[in-house]
């Protein structure tokens, strides 16, 4: 293993763990940039599984010999995320601006039909609980 296989690895794990970090908050500008960030991640993954870089995909009128050819299915599976990346980053920052005109500002709000389906859940969880015992036991002895 070289070291560029070492850094590749990194920078992948780097960029797609900050950017399911960022996919987690609640402002949609953070969620469009951890899209952003785990894009990029995934097409330096695809690169570096195209081989050792700087070798040509294919040589004119000479043998194959494998050992000295890149892959260039990961490099065309590349230019494809790039662009499907680009065109879903579009999509997702028209809606966050049109969200933004309506709403004035980029936090995802609560649904109210959702917090009312886990009070429900909640009080049935309740309800469904066990009384505990004298001495703090569960009843029907420690499980």
């Amino acid at each position: 293993m070289n070291t560029i296989d070492v850094t590749m690895s990194l920078a992948v794990g780097g960029l797609v763990a900050i950017g399911f970090y960022l996919m987690l908050q609640r402002s949609l500008m953070r969620i469009v940039l951890g899209f952003i960030l785990i894009g990029h991640g995934t097409n330096l993954l695809l690169l570096a599984g195209g081989g050792t870089p700087g070798r040509p995909p294919l040589l004119e009128g000479e043998t194959a010999d494998p050992a000295r050819l890149a892959d260039p299915l990961p490099q065309a599976m590349a230019l494809t995320s790039i662009v499907i990346t680009f065109g879903l980053t579009a999509f997702l920052v028209a809606l966050a601006y049109r969200s933004w005109r309506l709403s004035g500002h980029d936090e995802v709000q609560d649904d109210v039909e959702d917090r009312r389906i886990g009070a429900v859940l909640e009080g049935a969880e309740a309800d469904a609980a066990p009384e505990w015992g004298a001495g703090g036991t569960a009843p029907g002895g420690d499980r």
